[in-house]
């Protein structure tokens, strides 16, 4: 009797640290550093997911106006007119343009030591299809890209 019951206890136990395991999965953290870098190069959502948070961090020391990041996610092959368009909006705008229509989610601009959530909506995204995800701060976007895609 008290071995089921102790096989009871641990399988509620268990069950109830699934469940945030399960909400973990509609989530990852990207951090970017001073050597203009994103440390993690791709990401799949699952396709169970309605939203999936990105949150940015720059675990580098140098301000944003010198070494600023932010996480914009469009296309493969808009990422060059997005991050054009960004640079000409300026970093009040967070080098995105407003109400760009190519751009699926963007962040705003962060310095060494911040942190930002930027939300994905996933019905934006198609099954099959990749998606880059890169920093549109000046000169950047060469260097710090990633791809994203949504599991099948």
């Amino acid at each position: 009797m008290i071995r089921k019951l102790s096989a009871v206890a641990l399988f509620a136990v268990a069950g109830a640290f699934a469940l945030p395991a399960m909400a973990a999965d509609c989530a990852a953290t990207v951090d970017s550093t001073d050597a203009m870098q994103f440390t993690t190069k791709s990401l799949e959502v699952p396709a169970s997911c309605k939203e999936f948070k990105v949150t940015l961090k720059h675990v580098g020391k140098l301000p944003k106006n010198v070494m600023g990041h932010n996480f914009v996610l469009s296309k493969p092959a808009d990422v060059n007119g997005v991050n054009a368009d960004g640079m000409k909006a300026g970093a009040d705008a967070n080098y995105v343009k407003a109400g760009d229509s190519r751009v699926i989610a963007a962040s705003k601009l962060i310095g060494g030591g911040e942190s930002t959530t930027v939300t994905i909506p996933v019905a934006k995204l198609k099954a099959g299809e990749d998606y880059t995800y890169f920093c549109s701060f000046p000169g950047h976007a060469a260097l710090m890209k990633g791809t994203l895609t949504l599991a099948k």
